[in-house]
């Protein structure tokens, strides 16, 4: 089955999000939506979830599942707003309680922050699989840029959050808490048995050296054949090497204090104090 899959490019945090419909009918996923975030001033802005809700409403199309591919670090899930909407149950990997688990303590959130996971509808393990209408959506656990990671395959697509970008662009970083560059380059290696003609498609671009346009969209043939840090065979001890060299001089990304506070909470903001105002913490010297 080729499912419709629809991009939505938000350029602030080079996030890419995808509308997913079954050829068949009506019904639809939203794979990794984004909630504008000004960290300057603390507000935040509907416009890229609004787009996606547009579209879907145009098209007339069933929203039934809001999935994301890992907790993002980058940016903000959009999830809880567009489900108010539009509908569609939120789901994520099994293993976002070792992520809550790890940025609870970071961020001091006390007993009162549930890391079971119960803040989303559904936590989805290796084998799992979904329906979109008549289209099944199978779960690939694909860690290694952070312990929940997974790619959702859908028919003849792939979606594989940040795990793999444009093969001239390489793979993710494995430098957050959680992470492996050998536990990245074993997720990748079972993304690409799926059959040379899967479509994959990334969870960012940032243009390439010498490539003028935004892209999103390539194949497992073309990763295993292209992609500068996996492909041609490329052993797992060049990777490591040169994925834990090349992260080591990362900094971190401006959103991920915000970020995480809220994805771990699948998209909600921290509960509001007694006033109803809504703060953020940041942790000096803990990432």
């Amino acid at each position: 089955m080729k499912p419709i899959v629809t991009a939505f490019f938000d350029e602030a945090t080079n996030t890419i999000s995808y509308v997913v419909q079954d050829p068949n009918g009506k019904s639809c996923a939203v794979i990794d939506s984004v909630l504008d975030f000004d960290y300057s001033s603390g507000r935040t802005d509907t416009k890229s979830a609004d787009d996606i809700i547009a579209y879907v409403q145009k098209e007339g199309l069933q929203v039934e599942w809001l999935l994301e591919s890992h907790v993002h670090a980058d940016h903000l899930s959009a999830a809880p707003y567009i489900q108010e909407r539009v509908g569609g149950k939120i789901g994520i990997g099994d293993r976002i309680k070792i992520v809550q688990d790890t940025f609870g303590k970071v961020f001091n959130e006390g007993t009162e922050f549930q890391r079971d996971g119960s803040q989303f509808d559904q936590l989805f393990v290796e084998g799992d699989s979904i329906m979109i209408g008549q289209m099944r959506a199978d779960v690939l656990h694909t860690p290694g840029h952070t312990p929940a990671c997974l790619t959702y395959v859908i028919g003849d697509a792939a979606f594989v959050g940040d795990t793999l970008f444009m093969p001239d662009f390489g793979t993710a970083r494995c430098d957050f808490p959680g992470g492996s560059s050998e536990t990245l380059y074993a997720s990748i290696q079972k993304i690409l048995t799926l059959p040379d003609e899967t479509r994959i498609f990334v969870g960012h671009d940032y243009k390439a050296p010498g490539r003028d346009d935004y892209a999103w969209e390539t194949t497992v043939g073309e990763q295993k054949a292209k992609n500068i840090h996996v492909g041609e065979g490329k052993s797992k001890d060049d990777f490591v090497e040169m994925r834990d060299t090349r992260d080591a001089t990362l900094a971190m990304p401006k959103l991920i204090i915000p970020s995480l506070q809220v994805n771990m909470r699948a998209g909600q903001m921290p509960p509001a104090d007694e006033q109803g105002d809504v703060f953020l913490k940041v942790p000096v010297n803990k990432l």
